[in-house]
């Protein structure tokens, strides 16, 4: 989630501060200044069984949970109100007999009272009526009185379902006031032309029990976001006639829900890469916007093999749409529909300064982009405007109704590209966001350079020229710097959990500084080569499953070749800087040579480019494994008749130091 700006780097929400586990402990102990065996000592990660490997794949009797939803519900919009049944038949695959079922009930987090009411965390939209109501719940067809502590619900069964493959369904009726425009992740904002409703932890959802954890029951406190198991949906939603509905996967009754002009236009957007309106800014509030304007319209939706739903609708939604091809790893190809739906406030009247009407385009490029690294594997990739400033879930997401150009292109990318992290490899976000939001920004910085550098956005400057500011932003060290001394006492480890990280550090710890470090392992330390295949191939082992932070670097290490454990201890468990300097340049036996001293506490390979009197430059690296034996190293390049004039360390600016001005010298 973020509205974020990736050229500005300007990120919002908050991040993670304990260990778990499944997760390596921090084992270095105290710096040893003349040998850095700190840095350098193994990780203790979590011990390998039969269901995490020591290479990062899954092991062999890897097991988890299944979730099958049933789910009708009906809007009412004069008592601002969802009412409905969930029916959810829970496969468990454990090799353990669960006597019950924990729920999460995210909307109690607006009831009076909640945990994440209260201190910095306290939310405007708290008020008397909100939260779940829940009704006779049945398990097993027997009725239970399920046990309600906070965001949290645990259903007791009467007889405790099967290890190895058991089934139980269970009924739960309820219904829940929805929340205002001030809050962040769903809710409803009044429009011109009828309010828009953003639906989104709308249903009690059943907990994930794995491996690691067991029955992961964090309460929901507002700033660490979901961990949900896989299933297959389908979900009807009634509302007023008037209203139009997008919804995470397809609709199976096209037929009843659009009218036929609006089933031509689908049916032309599908086979389109260019917009092509489905619902007209002029038909809006018109007969040409339903096939009824009386009564109700129940929408029914279908998505396979993902970990939630969520929807929107609008009797004032435009509704944009195109197709994007993509080529899956069997050889087929999958047309998936891009939709926007949005409100007429989201129309920009300034052409250089583009609105919603260019969604659907930013969307198709998101969806293409983000597909190099694992092919979009579902039928649609939806972009809804609401007030939340950015929101992902499976296919859809909502973002700023008032973002506009490249703000818009940024928040659009970024929230379809958790489809990739953390809808497709499915990680724990309440504890480990860095894994979905750090990830999907890495992602962000390429698909930004493609669209922007390849000739789609003329509006740009740098537009064609391969000079995009994304790219060069973001891997210079000096917006890492500006960050890092902005955080100060504030900064945090990467691995902290997200409600326990100062908002004003929530940006940088989760989004900015893992990708930061995920680009630092890509161009300085692994190569692009060997990261990318490590990096995909990651993806590709936990698709759809559940990783934990040490069965990604595991992988990273089992394809790369490498031992990374100075990485990860230094990235990901600490809050040191990096201060490396050109100690001086100097001529001995034919050669140029440069003297490097590392002033901090990080270390990482780097580059030293000497120039010479004939205006000719020659590079040298220094591995990681110079910094083995101490602080100091020195590289050389033969001088070949030349006269050395001068050299720079880090000569393209990728590496995050601190003092900049130490690194050069003249002779």
């Amino acid at each position: 989630m973020t509205r974020l700006l990736l050229t500005a780097l300007a990120v919002v929400l908050a991040a993670p501060a304990a260990f778990a586990q499944g997760t390596p402990a921090r084992t270095a102990p105290a710096r040893l200044a003349a040998t850095n065996d700190s840095i350098f000592a193994p990780l203790q990660l979590p011990t390998p069984n039969a269901q995490r490997s020591a290479d990062g794949r899954p092991g062999p009797d890897y097991w988890q949970n299944r979730n099958d939803y049933r789910i009708e519900a009906r809007l009412d919009t004069l008592a601002h109100e969802v009412t409905g049944t969930v029916r959810l038949t829970y496969t468990n695959n454990s090799p353990e007999a669960l006597p019950f079922l924990w729920f999460h009930l995210e909307q109690n987090l607006f009831a009076p009272g909640s945990r994440g009411s209260t201190g910095r965390r306290a939310s405007p939209t708290v008020q008397p009526g909100q939260g779940f109501r829940i009704g006779a719940v049945t398990a097993g067809g027997q009725a239970v009185t399920p046990v309600i502590t906070d965001t949290r619900m645990r259903v007791d069964l009467t007889t405790p379902v099967a290890a190895n493959g058991g089934t139980v369904e269970v009924t739960i009726p309820y219904a829940f006031l929805v929340p205002g425009d001030q809050t962040p992740r769903m809710g409803r904002m009044e429009a011109r032309q009828g309010t828009v409703y953003a639906l989104a932890q709308w249903y009690p959802r059943v907990a994930v029990y794995d491996d690691v954890q067991g029955w992961n029951t964090m309460p929901y406190l507002g700033s660490g976001e979901f961990y949900l198991g896989y299933g297959d949906f389908e979900f009807d939603v009634t509302v007023p006639a008037t209203m139009q509905v997008v919804g995470t996967g397809v609709v199976l009754n096209p037929d009843e829900v659009y009218t036929r002009t609006q089933r031509e236009r689908i049916q032309r957007a599908s086979a389109s890469t260019s917009r092509v309106r489905i619902v007209e800014p002029t038909e809006v509030g018109t007969a040409a916007a339903s096939p009824s304007r009386t009564g109700t319209t129940t929408w029914r939706f279908r998505a396979e093999n993902v970990r939630d739903v969520a929807w929107g609708a609008s009797a004032g939604f435009i509704l944009d749409g195109a197709t994007a091809a993509v080529r899956q790893d069997d050889g087929t190809t999958n047309e998936v529909l891009i939709l926007s739906a949005y409100p007429a406030e989201g129309v920009s009247a300034d052409a250089a300064n583009p609105g919603w009407e260019e969604a659907t385009r930013y969307g198709r490029a998101a969806i293409l982009n983000n597909s190099r690294w694992y092919p979009y594997p579902y039928p649609v990739a939806i972009s809804v405007a609401s007030h939340i400033g950015g929101m992902e879930y499976p296919m859809l997401h909502f973002s700023d109704v008032t973002s506009r150009h490249t703000d818009l292109f940024g928040v659009v990318d970024h929230e379809l590209g958790h489809n990739w992290f953390p809808m497709i490899v499915g990680n724990d976000e309440r504890r480990y966001a860095w894994m979905d939001e750090g990830f999907n920004t890495f992602l962000n910085t390429f698909s930004q350079v493609t669209f922007y550098d390849e000739g789609t956005d003329p509006s740009l400057p740098g537009y064609g020229t391969g000079a995009s500011s994304g790219y060069t932003a973001f891997t210079a060290g000096d917006p890492f710097v500006a960050y890092a001394t902005r955080m100060g006492a504030n900064d945090r480890p990467i691995m902290t959990y997200p409600d326990r990280v100062p908002g004003q550090a929530g940006g940088y710890v989760l989004y900015f500084k893992p990708a930061a470090g995920l680009r630092i392992l890509r161009d300085e330390v692994l190569g692009a080569e060997r990261f990318d295949d490590a990096f995909m191939t990651y993806i590709r082992r936990w698709a759809f499953k559940h990783p934990q932070p040490a069965d990604f670097m595991r992988t990273m290490e089992d394809v790369s070749g490498e031992d990374l454990d100075w990485f990860w201890r230094e990235w990901l468990y600490g809050t040191d800087t990096f201060d490396a300097a050109l100690a001086g340049v100097s001529t001995i036996d034919g050669q140029a040579v440069a003297a490097i001293r590392n002033n901090a506490e990080l270390v990482f390979p780097a580059t030293v480019e000497f120039t010479f009197a004939d205006g000719t430059t020659e590079r040298a690296s220094i591995p990681v494994e110079a910094w083995m034996s101490g602080d100091e190293a020195a590289v050389r390049v033969p001088l070949n008749g030349r006269t050395v004039r001068s050299a720079r360390l880090d000569p393209d600016g990728r590496l995050p130091d601190t003092d900049r001005s130490n690194d050069s010298a003249t002779l």
